[in-house]
This record gives structure tokens, C-alpha cells and sequence, in this order.
């Protein structure tokens, strides 16, 4: 691990092999505006490092002894642990398994990206740089999978009451701001956050529901009577 520049994206690398590790660092440090602040070998280390080092990105391994991947991406995306640290990191989950349980999985327990190990190295970094801007990413293969999911549904384009649960409080808060027309920056004021955050829990919203854009956000949210039309918009965070 280098030192690196202020305007760097942090990144944490969770796998429980070491030589994995190893690989992912040279390869990521290769790459200008990419800094490995640090690494864990399983879940519970990487929700530890995650609270310690405060990543922008954090790639992880979805099998992991202990703790796997999934399990650690839910805890890192609970509202009690984003409020805790101040921030949130995006998870780009990389892995050898290309099965509908794991991606689902991992894409339901928040994170915003999923990547084969066989991808090539421009890829991850372009991943990375993705997920840091609160951007989804997922490998050709799974976003085939999903695809072909979706166009199997009754109406593949928004998601139904129930699948709005998959949300936590949080993200909900975010997504009825969106619904009533706020930006990122105006989000984040609106509820003491920092404008990444704002993004990567927007980039979660669009994954975790099967979205393309913020104009389907929005008729997901009146869709799911999340708000009215002619609803105010919540109060600001601190004020009654």
C-alpha cells in the first residue's frame, strides 16, 4: 500500500486469501487516483477496518470465513452504521462465483457493484471508479442475468410495494427527496450528509430495485405510495 494523494479514491480490498489481496493492490495502485488505504481476511474484519479507515470503495469477496460477503455488505449499508461513521462506502463485490443466489444476495444487502475475477484489470479500476461516483456497475454476465429476469416479470420496469422493502430508512428517505425533484447536493443538506454518501445511497436504490435512472426512481416511489402528489417534503433533518 502507497501513500496517497488527497484526491485519491480510498479503497479496502476484503478476501480471505492473501496472494488475492496482493494481486487486487498491485493492480489498483497501478492505477492514477486509486490509494489501498488497507486490507481484512473476512467480514468482520472489514466492518472493523471499514469504521477505522473510512474507504470511499470497498472491494470484497462474497465467501469469506467467519463472516461472508453479504452479511458484512448489510451491516456496512444499516443506517446505524453510515450514521455512526459519517459516511459509506460503495462495495464492489469480486468473486469467482457467477450464481443468481450470490449476486441477488449481495445486491439486495446493498452493494452498489458485482464483478467476476476473471475480469480484466481496466475493468475493476473502471468498477472502482464507478461505484465511487455512486454509479452501479455489474459484470456483463450477471447484468445478462438480470436481464433476462426482468424481461420475465409482468412489468420489468418498476418495482412492485413489496420490493421496495428491500430498502432500508435511509435509502427511502433519499428516494422520496429524489421524488420531490431535490439534487444530490440539495439531499445531502437537507439531511446532514455528505453529497457522496447522497450518491452512493441513490446508486444502491437504482441496483437494489431493478432501476436505470432517477426518472424511474421517482414513479417507483408514487408507484409504491412512498409519497402523494402535492405531498410536502419531509422535514430538514435537526428541525422540528
Amino acid at each position: 500500500m502507497t501513500t496517497q494523494r488527497r484526491t485519491s479514491t480510498r479503497i479496502l480490498l476484503a478476501d480471505d486469501e492473501p496472494l488475492v489481496r496482493a494481486g487486487l493492490a498491485m493492480l489498483l495502485e497501478a492505477e492514477d487516483g486509486l490509494a489501498v488505504v488497507g486490507e481484512a481476511s473476512d467480514g468482520i474484519q472489514t466492518v472493523q477496518r471499514a469504521m477505522q479507515l473510512r474507504p470511499d470503495v470497498i472491494v470484497m469477496d462474497v465467501r469469506m470465513p467467519g463472516m461472508d460477503g453479504v452479511e458484512a455488505t448489510r451491516r456496512l449499508a444499516e443506517d446505524a452504521f453510515v450514521d455512526k461513521v459519517g459516511s459509506t462506502a460503495a462495495v464492489l463485490i469480486l468473486t469467482t462465483f457467477n450464481d443468481d443466489e450470490a449476486v441477488y444476495a449481495a445486491l439486495r444487502a446493498g452493494a452498489s457493484g458485482f464483478m467476476l475475477k476473471n475480469a480484466a484489470p481496466k475493468d475493476l479500476a473502471a468498477a472502482v471508479r464507478a461505484v465511487a461516483a455512486g454509479d452501479a456497475w455489474l459484470h456483463p454476465a450477471v447484468a445478462r442475468k438480470l436481464l433476462t429476469d426482468f424481461t420475465d416479470r409482468p412489468d420489468p420496469d418498476l418495482p412492485t410495494p413489496k420490493e421496495m422493502q428491500r430498502l432500508t430508512p435511509r435509502e427511502k428517505e433519499v428516494l422520496v427527496l429524489v421524488a420531490h425533484g431535490l439534487t444530490n447536493h440539495a439531499i445531502a443538506e437537507h439531511l446532514v450528509l455528505s453529497n457522496a454518501t447522497v450518491r452512493t445511497h441513490l446508486g444502491r436504490i437504482l441496483v437494489k430495485l431493478g432501476l436505470h435512472d432517477r426518472a424511474q426512481a421517482v414513479a417507483a416511489a408514487y408507484r409504491c405510495g412512498l409519497l402523494l402528489p402535492g405531498d410536502d417534503p419531509p422535514p430538514q433533518s435537526g428541525k422540528p
